[in-house]
């Protein structure tokens, strides 16, 4: 496999209608917002993502969660004990090799080779066990969405108890919250200096970049129902050289988005108008979601 040996820069455009896309567990799980009402996606649950699609293209995933494991492993530990090598090398008392730890999880496992990882692991005696962190090359920033969100909260009832002795069911009452349609937007780069230390890729980079374009398969769930978030836009830019001809945030603004004047409110991706500005000596493809 070739080494990555150009700068990545990458912006993905998500609609969301009728769907909570990233509920605040502080905030009764309400979409999140910033204070200006700009509503928001975090970047943990953006890579979560990420991950998923990555495990459901048959890759090795380190941070699983626990509804999707598929090795057995209910813990990062155990997961990371099962491999001998870094099993070995974690148990040696005196003095572990934590570069060739580093070296062998990112061989194993494609998200520590790309987001990095922080292992820390107790041994059996204190002052044992294992501290090794990873420092990926694929950053993913926050989404925000273009215009501020509107937020409809409604009132849910269960309609069977859940033990003999409880009440009516119907008298159960709980909240349900979703965005009426909002379009976000985030942004991500790779750096290939990074990706020497990990030995990410060229092909690790076409395997993030089909995870984007396919960021909601198989995500379908109560919260945001299939069809009820998508994948608009994958802008994927490629730089000439490692260290890149521009800055990631003059790429990043190259594309604009921006609502359509005679748009009141918008309530679809068409209630905007998006233009990009082309960067000479950087290879702009621009892919639209599935």
């Amino acid at each position: 496999m070739s080494a990555l040996s150009k700068k990545i820069d990458f912006k993905v455009v998500v609609s969301v209608k009728n769907a909570n896309p990233n509920g605040d567990p502080l905030n009764g799980n309400r979409p999140r917002q910033n204070f200006d009402g700009y509503g928001e996606i975090s970047d943990v649950a953006i890579k979560r993502k990420i991950r998923n699609r990555l495990q459901d293209m048959g890759e090795r995933i380190f941070v699983q969660s626990d509804d999707r494991a598929d090795d057995g492993f209910r813990s990062l530990k155990e997961r990371a004990n099962a491999n001998e090598e870094l099993k070995k090398i974690a148990e040696d008392k005196k003095n572990p090799d934590r570069e060739l730890y580093n070296k062998k999880a990112c061989e194993t496992w494609i998200d520590t080779r790309s987001f990095g990882q922080v292992f820390a692991f107790k041994g059996k005696r204190k002052g044992e066990g294992v501290s090794v962190g990873v420092r990926g090359p694929v950053s993913i920033q926050l989404a925000t969405s273009v215009q501020p969100i509107d937020i409809t909260s409604m009132q849910i009832t269960k309609s069977v108890n859940s033990e003999p002795e409880d009440k009516k069911g119907s008298e159960t009452m709980g909240t349900k919250h979703f965005v009426d349609f909002g379009l976000y937007v985030f942004n991500g780069s790779i750096n290939v200096q990074l990706a020497e230390k990990t030995g990410f890729t060229e092909a690790d980079a076409e395997k993030i970049k089909e995870a984007l374009i396919t960021l909601f398969e198989n995500d379908a769930s109560s919260a945001r129902p299939d069809g009820s978030m998508a994948v608009e836009k994958v802008y994927w830019w490629e730089h000439p050289s490692k260290m890149g001809k521009a800055s990631s945030a003059k790429v990043h603004r190259s594309v604009s988005i921006a609502k359509r004047p005679e748009v009141d409110r918008a309530k679809s991706v068409a209630d905007y108008t998006i233009t990009v500005e082309p960067i000479e000596g950087i290879k702009l493809t621009e892919i639209d979601g599935l």
